[in-house]
């Protein structure tokens, strides 16, 4: 199996540690983590860097994880994309997180629907979900517009159990009809 996809725009590849600058960057901005973990505030260099190894730590252990998401025609990184399903996870995920420069272009979008495909196809998933926190509008958007509806409101096992997050999911069946 390879573990590259490229869709129209995009290169999408496995992280590895020449992606330290971007994901640093990418974590440290405000505009990013608004919309990530507990407190919604910017990674220090060291948790961004922890961040990195589970991603890359994530493959190794599993065979897949999310990808570090390039544009085909400048190499400059937009942001890390794709399936994963850490300890404590109630769902196999495909996640994203795009840098803010990038926002407004559809490329998660175009990243997700890549990485959906790959998990039914490549990975053999029959169900894909997306955990979104519920002030996150343009995540809610990205889920619908690749086809995932709102399943039920969950919790995480890296937040607080007072935080829930929405779970937007899609079946393989939904997904080889919608095609």
């Amino acid at each position: 199996m390879d573990n590259s996809l490229e869709t129209e725009r995009l290169v999408l590849r496995p992280p590895t540690l020449v992606d330290l600058e971007p994901f640093v960057a990418m974590f440290a901005d405000p505009a990013v983590m608004r919309h990530l973990g507990a407190d919604g505030k910017p990674l220090s260099r060291f948790a961004a860097w922890q961040s990195l190894c589970s991603t890359v730590g994530h493959w190794t252990l599993r065979g897949y994880g999310l990808f570090a998401v390039f544009e085909r025609g400048t190499g400059e990184f937009v942001g890390r994309v794709g399936p994963w399903f850490p300890e404590g996870w109630t769902e196999f995920e495909v996640g994203w997180t795009i840098r803010s420069e990038y926002w407004g272009r559809g490329y998660a979008s175009e990243a997700a629907k890549a990485c959906i495909a790959y998990a039914f196809t490549e990975l053999n998933r029959d169900h894909v979900a997306s955990f979104i926190l519920p002030q996150n509008a343009r995540s809610i958007r990205v889920a619908e517009k690749v086809g995932e509806r709102l399943e039920c409101d969950t919790t995480l096992a890296h937040l607080p159990p007072e935080m829930t997050v929405l779970q937007y999911g899609l079946h393989r069946t939904e997904w080889q009809r919608a095609r």
